[in-house]
């Protein structure tokens, strides 16, 4: 009896660890990314606008915005990962805010929309 119980629970055990290894082995294929996604270009020039000082805007950070190159809230649903970038102006008037999305003073264009990289890609166009 020992001997017949000794063998069921060594095939389960043989059993289990095989289920396992398959179930290992199948989630290894999966490809998941921890890189946030990247923004699209919705604009090859920056936007003037006139801000006021103190209060607060949200910059579209993802280039999904319908409203840029403020925020409109289509991040959380193109753009998973990517967040408006929130900022205070200190003085009212005319600044000059990124319309490329891959400034590297974000908000504010710092001219990276002359590079080759931005001027040879294509427009993003939503197809809503």
């Amino acid at each position: 009896m020992n001997t017949l119980l000794a063998k069921v629970e060594y095939k389960w055990i043989i059993l289990t660890l095989k289920q396992s290894r398959a179930t290992t082995t199948t989630a290894c294929k999966a490809q998941v990314s921890t890189l946030p996604p990247e923004p699209v270009i919705p604009s090859k020039k920056p936007f003037k606008v006139d801000l006021l000082g103190g209060k607060r805007y949200s910059w579209c950070s993802c280039g999904h915005s319908k409203n840029q190159p403020f925020c409109d809230g289509s991040h959380k649903s193109k753009a998973q990962g990517l967040s408006p970038l929130r900022f205070i102006p200190e003085k009212d008037g005319p600044v000059w805010l990124c319309g490329c999305k891959h400034t590297n003073t974000p908000p504010y264009c710092d001219g990276t929309h002359k590079q080759d990289f931005i001027a040879s890609a294509s427009l993003h166009q939503d197809i809503d």
